[in-house]
């Protein structure tokens, strides 16, 4: 440990250039995954919004619980299914996988197909559970 931190005090302009690389990763990989919602927001969306709910996780996973009236096409299907969202480009889709993680990549593909009002479940079915709200199975 006292070499660590005697490298980095002699190092301090790699230390930080280390931690604006790192900065600017993260900045950019959320920009490009598109805004996410909390449960609390999404249950708005849906309510007074009509969103629709795209479930992305693999039937596994979908057969645990999902969102109530949710649309399940898996991530790997997406894109030669994505003609199956009955939503016009205009509507929001709440993007919904397990942590939230990999939602960001099917936010990404369904703008590029021009639904601009897409959006991913921040925290995912993980957080969405946590918050105790519904789950159908």
């Amino acid at each position: 440990m006292d070499r660590l931190i005697e490298f980095a005090t002699q190092h301090y302009y790699l230390i930080a250039a280390w931690g604006l690389t790192l900065a600017m990763l993260l900045w950019t990989e959320n920009r490009k995954s598109g805004r996410s919602v909390s449960p609390a927001e999404a249950t708005r969306m849906i309510n007074k919004e009509g969103a629709v709910v795209l479930d992305i996780r693999s039937k596994k996973e979908w057969d645990t619980g999902r969102i109530t009236g949710a649309l399940h096409i898996p991530l790997a299907d997406l894109d030669r299914r994505i003609g199956e969202l009955k939503a016009d480009k205009d509507t929001p889709i709440i993007v919904v996988c397990n942590l939230g993680q990999t939602a960001g990549a099917a936010t990404k593909k369904l703008k590029a197909a021009g639904f601009n009002a897409a959006v991913r479940l921040s925290g995912g079915m993980t957080e969405w559970r946590g918050e105790n709200m519904p789950v159908v199975k």
